[in-house]
């Protein structure tokens, strides 16, 4: 394990690799314990290197057993090689072999990076810097090579060995009972997209023809006796493919796309060429095991891995810098393809709700970045969700800003210039300067500066001369007095009393106004409506066109208007979202209530639920959920008492379960599905469910005697993991015998089934209770949990620290010190995952004095341990800096 203190690794700094490696032929013996890995590479220097440079190969915990320099063992003064890397002092000026040997522990690799074992599975992760675990290399992105790998291993250990790109070649090994498989990948890729798998697999497999005829066959390979439950992840790849065709013109290029779901792995999944290897949660599901969310998540992290054969794999980025070059925009094509597969409405809502969760406290917080960092120690803690969901922002607003006409031809161009390079930033924006003619030179600004914007808007109606202006005025907190203003596209609309007035002539326009949106580029501009004939509640930022917070003069009255009848969903689930956040945000403060008052806000949601329940129950679901505590503590902003913030949710949500009861009751029997009804996990079933456990947890809330029962009932009456799932996640909150039955029911019935005792780890991990820590520090000695996996790590640590805000953050610090105590005792085997639960103390200057105290001082304790990883030394470094 690197423990040295990271070298700063800067944007500026750059420079082209100063040799090359055309092709990669590859030897894998594997073995538990005694992997051997032969490598040949065919190198040559670089015409933009330096002349003469020596080579520096990277490594990282590597036992090197042989070297040959064009079939010669070079002169033992030409190389330096240790476990960190190989340098070659005076290599040929001309194109060169070299070929190297290495020996591995995949058992003993409990870092989850390079080439390690996962229930007796060999496999592999590369990204960012893993293959320099399993040789020296080039481990950069800027070197795309051809890779040609043989696998061999025990047949009956590994009877599967799959690698990148087509098989070419399989056999038996004479005189042993060992076998193996060669693999050719055509296209070249940089080392951190191979990938290996072997071990016993069950498969599932389809065809698949594409739009320019080539037939490709689709496999997914799982857990031996787990093959009925990759029914969703199959179809899901098949969907993906289509739509890629349809909606960006993307062909698959390989005759075999292959997906493999093991059980140890640091991330969700990972995009290796031609044989993307997942975390099994997001491979497996079936109506007994996996909630409506397992089934999402699953269709849209399998689109955006398979979405990367084109944005990160035939196109890949030229530096780690530009790592938002592939994420950003693969999570933007992810996210437009689940809108195509369920709601656009509804998902919209998800993503902001996402965006505001994880990446508006990052930007607010020490451990804030560009999307385009220009530095860094570790790269492996900047896969974050400024790079992934703000980059898809950036993307979106590209769009919105060009038209969907052009954003495709921009597209097009971009694929077709980029093919097969590692690319940049500037790269992408010139594809769409070249097809438009405009100048983005303003836009990439998005790229360059950390921070949420602020757009401060105000409006002004005039009776007599019928118009209304809208003043707008953007600010950057932090950002220099001599910053440029951000290109800003603001969706916009005006909405009356009894419904919008945009529309046709004859109504409202404004002429800087195009296709409802208007492009805030200076600090300060306004825009007027004509032949506005009733004072109008103005709708901005329709469909959140931008990810700036917005700061608007409506009351809830205004509110409650768009709530009723602003046509743009989005703006109407906002409308409920601000409306409650005042109501709640005045409790915390001890003010009084907002215009409307809780009663009113009641009143507007049954009045809301009436007309919109039954029509669309995804979206009724959607508003009733109130902002979460999160939101409420990114809201009020410094001197954050989490207990306060608890409790102003805990009663608005008491007074809206109170309120509604009828109705929700109702509402439950209407959605209920007859008995003998099939699951499906469509978005119309999905979204019926949804309400239903919805109104399920405002009953329980206000009434924990008819809760408990309703809960109770469901359990028992349950035929599906989303459902089962939602009763017991009421009862949690509901101290008493019937909870601990519950829990102790579901452990039982679950034993078998780590995945699912993952959900039961985190409803426990969020009970916002004083025994919380108590409770945690027992599951920690659970059999079904190990601190060497991380799911059940992320399902207990990771949720109590990120999902129970009074209890991480109680004010005698016994919170921060589990998670402190957990991150250090994983940073000696794991240090990605320690480093990421780290990231959960990110808001800890914004707490009230004692909670900010308790907090330094578990960071300040992790900080002074001896022997930190890279990766933990990087995130406490930052956070004490902040």
């Amino acid at each position: 394990m690197r423990t040295e203190t990271p070298p700063t690794v800067r944007l500026e700094d750059y420079r082209p690799s100063d040799h090359l490696i055309d092709r990669v032929e590859l030897d894998v013996r594997l073995d538990p314990h005694d992997t051997r890995v032969t490598a040949t590479l065919a190198l040559r220097p670089n015409p933009a290197g330096r002349a003469g440079a020596p080579l520096v190969l990277d490594g990282d915990d590597l036992t090197l057993l042989a070297l040959e320099l064009d079939g010669q063992a070079p002169a033992l003064d030409a190389v330096r090689a240790d476990a960190s890397g190989l340098t070659l002092h005076r290599p040929p000026q001309r194109p060169f072999t070299l070929r190297i040997e290495t020996r591995l522990d995949p058992t003993a690799n409990t870092r989850l990076m390079g080439l390690y074992r996962s229930n007796g599975v060999y496999c592999t992760q590369c990204e960012a810097d893993g293959f320099r675990r399993i040789t020296y290399f080039l481990d950069r992105p800027d070197v795309l090579s051809v890779y040609t790998t043989r696998i061999e291993a025990e047949r009956e250990a590994a009877p599967v060995l799959l690698g990148n790109g087509n098989p070419v070649e399989a056999g038996t090994v004479p005189g042993t009972d060992r076998h193996y498989a060669v693999w050719h990948d055509p296209l070249p890729k940089p080392a951190y997209l191979f990938a290996l798998v072997g071990g016993r697999l069950d498969r599932v497999a389809k065809p698949f023809t594409t739009m320019e005829g080539r037939a490709v066959e689709i496999a997914v390979y799982v857990e031996p006796g787990k093959a009925d439950r990759a029914a969703y992840a199959l179809d899901a790849v098949e969907r993906s493919m289509a739509w890629d065709e349809t909606a960006f013109g993307r062909a698959y290029d390989l005759d075999l796309f292959n997906v493999v779901a093991v059980s140890d792995f640091n991330m969700g999944a990972m995009e290796n060429k031609g044989l993307n290897i997942f975390n099994d949660k997001y491979v497996l599901a079936s109506p007994e095991t996996a909630t409506d969310g397992d089934y999402a998540a699953i269709e849209a992290i399998i689109a955006h891995e398979y979405f990367h054969n084109w944005s990160g794999n035939r196109v890949t980025c030229r530096d780690w810098f530009q790592l938002c070059l592939k994420e950003g925009l693969t999570v933007f094509r992810d996210q437009e393809f689940s809108s195509d597969m369920r709601s656009r409405a509804v998902h919209r809502i998800a993503e902001v709700r996402n965006l505001r969760a994880r990446q508006f406290p990052e930007d607010a917080g020490p451990l804030a970045h560009p999307v385009r960092p220009k530095q860094y120690a570790e790269i492996n803690n900047f896969y974050t969700a400024t790079v992934y969901e703000k980059g898809a922002e950036i993307v979106r607003m590209l769009r919105t800003l060009i038209g969907e006409t052009a954003f495709r031809a921009g597209m097009d161009r971009y694929f077709a210039d980029n093919d097969g390079t590692a690319a940049t930033v500037e790269d992408f924006l010139n594809a769409f300067a070249a097809v438009t003619g405009r100048d983005l030179s303003r836009f990439a600004e998005w790229y360059e500066r950390p921070g949420t914007p602020r757009v401060a808007v105000s409006g002004t109606y005039d009776p007599a001369a019928r118009t209304y202006r809208l003043a707008f005025r953007q600010t950057r907190p932090g950002a220099g007095a001599d910053a440029p203003p951000l290109v800003i596209p603001i969706g916009l609309g005006l909405v009356g009393p009894d419904g919008p007035l945009d529309g046709p002539l004859g109504t409202p326009f404004a002429e800087r106004v195009e296709d409802g949106v208007f492009v805030l580029e200076t600090a300060e501009d306004a825009v007027t409506f004509e032949n506005v004939t009733v004072e109008p509640v103005p709708s901005l930022f329709r469909a959140f066109s931008a990810p700036v917070r917005v700061e608007s003069p409506l009351d809830d009255a205004a509110r409650l208007t768009l709530l009723r009848h602003d046509p743009d969903s989005f703006n109407r689930w906002e409308a409920a979202q601000r409306i409650a956040l005042g109501l709640m945000t005045a409790q915390v403060r001890g003010e009084t209530a907002g215009d409307a008052g809780a009663d009113d806000f009641v009143v507007a949601l049954g009045a809301f639920l009436d007309a919109e329940a039954l029509r669309d129950p995804a979206f009724a679901a959607q508003v009733l959920a109130l902002p979460s505590e999160g939101d409420l503590a990114d809201e009020i902003g410094t001197e954050i008492d989490p207990d306060a913030i608890f409790a102003a949710r805990r009663d608005l949500r008491r007074r809206l379960g109170t309120g509604l009861r009828e109705r929700l009751l109702s509402l439950r029997e209407a959605l209920a599905e007859p008995e003998g009804t099939p699951f499906s996990p469509d978005a119309a079933a999905a979204g019926r469910r949804a309400l239903r456990n919805a109104a399920l947890d405002l009953i329980a809330t206000a009434d924990p005697e008819a809760g408990t029962a309703l809960a109770q009932a469901q359990i028992a009456q349950a035929t599906n993991m989303t459902d089962r799932l939602a009763g017991l996640a009421a009862l949690a909150l509901l101290p008493g015998e019937a909870r601990e039955a519950a829990l102790s029911a579901f452990a039982e019935r679950y034993a078998s089934e780590p995945l699912v005792l993952d959900k039961w780890f985190a409803i426990q991990a969020m009970i916002p209770e004083d025994g919380t820590v108590a409770r945690i520090r027992r599951l920690q000695g659970h059999p079904a949990f190990a601190n060497t996996n991380p799911n059940r790590v992320r399902s207990l640590v990771g949720s109590f620290s990120l999902a129970n805000p009074t209890q991480f953050n109680r004010a005698d610090g016994a919170g921060y010190a589990l998670v402190a105590e957990t991150v250090l005792a994983l940073d000696g085997t794991n240090p990605q995952v320690a480093a990421r639960l780290m990231t959960a103390f990110g808001p800890w200057r914004r707490l009230e004095p004692v909670r900010r105290a308790a907090a330094e001082t578990a960071l300040r304790r992790i900080a002074a341990t001896p022997g930190l990883s890279r990766d933990v030394t990087d995130i406490g470094t930052r956070s004490l800096a902040g």
